[in-house]
Parts: structure tokens; C-alpha cells; sequence
């Protein structure tokens, strides 16, 4: 295995042709070298101190675990190019592909056009990017409201019961959860995925209104409600991690 250092990344070419890219971070609470993996990518922490070989060293020694590992998340992937003001990019949006593109005005608004959506933003760009990710994520959660109501709409009647609030935020693992006064939270990055997709979640939260845990009786009621869930759940498990990784690079850290 191969590897050279480029900034504070560590790039492993593997055996099987793959390029994972491997973040490198010194901490000062670090007792031992430590490996971790998320939506972003993997990341190995470290003592400060450690020699690089050291480093490298441990990297190569898990090498085969952090492969499989990456490429069940599908994340064996280059990092994703970041949000830059007037570069076009492509995205995922409702389970399709669509180009974020970006255009001139008087005043920071969103249009969404055939095949993607036009961030317009006006002179000067010293805040662009911040105003961007703010019209974003205010369309994205319009998104998911708009089909969220309008599904509740049947699932109300058949349950007899209903949610007290609804909130959509960025969530780090999960795509939903109903809290104890049963509000539902949903997670911003589902208004990317295919509207089946967050219409599973929007059902299994609500299904926790009458069972609380995830017993037989529960998914009984799951499959009353959405007979299709399966399908549903295993998609999101195949694709979530990147679904997460392209909300985080749209919207940043704008909405918590």
C-alpha cells in the first residue's frame, strides 16, 4: 500500500485500486492512535508528538478493516467538492440529480428551474457563501414540510393520533425520532433522497405514537401504515452516509 501525505491528509491507494482519503488530526487529549468513521470520511487522531511513520504505520495495519468498513458506507469516494461561489455543481434533490447553479440580483433569493435550483445572489459577495447555505436549508425544509403535510393528512386519520410539533434540522446519525411530547423531528438531509424515502421515515416516527419501542407490535403497525418499508430502510442504509456528507457540504453548519 502506498501513501503520501498531502496537507493535513493522509491518501492510501489499497490493493483492490481504491483511494481513501484519510484525515489527519493531532489531539491534545490523545493517549493512543485512534481510527474513527463518519458521514465525512475516516479520520485517524493521534498524541501530538507521534512520529508520522507511526501513523502511517497504523493506518496500513487496519488497512483492510477501514476499507470494508468505507465501502459499506460508500464511502470510498473522493472528498466531495466544496460549495464555491459561482462554481456550478451537481447535487442530489429528491432522489435525483440536479445542478446548483448560481446567478446575479437584487436581493438573495432561491429559484428552482428544470434540473436544479439557482442560488441569486447580489453585490458585493463578502458573505456569499453564509447567505447561500442559509437559502438552502430554508429550501430544503420547505421541501420536506410541503410533502410532510400533505401526507399527514391520510396517516392522521388511520393512526388517531398526531404529532404536536414537527422540526427538521441536520441530524448526525438518525433520519427521525419522536421526542416525549411528541413532536417528530426529521433529518434535513431526506428532502436529497427520493420522497418514498422520507415519507418511510415520516411513517415510522408516527407509528411511534401508539409503540414507543421497536417490537413486533410496532412493526406491525409500520407495515399497516407503509407496506413498503423495507425497501425504504435498506436504501437508506445503502445510501444515507452520502446523502449526510452532501447536506454537510450544501449547508454547512447553518442549522443544528
Amino acid at each position: 500500500m502506498a501513501q503520501h501525505l498531502e496537507g493535513d491528509w493522509l491518501e492510501l491507494a489499497t490493493s483492490g485500486g481504491n483511494s481513501i482519503m484519510v484525515l489527519k488530526a493531532a489531539h491534545p487529549r490523545a493517549r493512543r492512535l485512534r481510527l474513527t468513521i463518519t458521514t465525512k470520511g475516516a479520520r485517524v487522531s493521534y498524541p501530538h508528538g507521534t512520529h508520522p511513520a507511526q501513523v502511517s504505520a497504523f493506518l496500513r495495519s487496519h488497512a483492510d478493516w477501514l476499507e470494508q468498513k468505507l465501502g459499506e458506507l460508500n464511502l470510498i469516494i473522493k472528498p466531495l467538492p466544496p460549495l464555491r461561489m459561482g462554481h456550478a455543481t451537481e447535487f442530489p434533490l429528491r432522489g435525483e440529480t440536479a445542478t446548483l447553479d448560481w446567478a446575479e440580483g437584487p436581493y438573495p433569493r432561491i429559484e428552482a428551474c428544470d434540473g436544479g435550483l439557482t442560488l441569486v445572489i447580489p453585490r458585493p459577495h463578502t458573505r456569499a457563501l453564509p447567505i447561500a447555505r442559509g437559502l438552502l436549508a430554508s429550501h430544503l425544509e420547505s421541501l420536506i414540510r410541503r410533502d410532510v403535510s400533505r401526507w399527514l393528512a391520510g396517516y392522521v386519520p388511520q393512526l388517531g393520533l398526531a404529532p404536536t410539533a414537527l422540526k427538521i434540522r441536520p441530524m448526525k446519525s438518525l433520519w427521525g425520532s419522536l421526542d416525549t411530547r411528541d413532536r417528530i423531528n426529521l433529518d434535513l438531509a431526506l428532502a436529497l433522497a427520493p420522497p418514498v424515502a422520507l415519507r418511510y421515515v415520516l411513517a415510522h416516527e408516527l407509528c411511534h405514537l401508539k409503540v414507543r419501542n421497536h417490537s413486533p407490535r410496532f412493526w406491525a403497525q409500520v407495515e399497516h401504515l407503509f407496506p413498503d418499508w423495507r425497501e425504504q430502510r435498506d436504501w437508506l442504509r445503502q445510501h444515507g452516509a452520502i446523502l449526510k456528507a452532501e447536506l454537510d457540504r450544501l449547508i454547512g453548519d447553518v442549522a443544528d
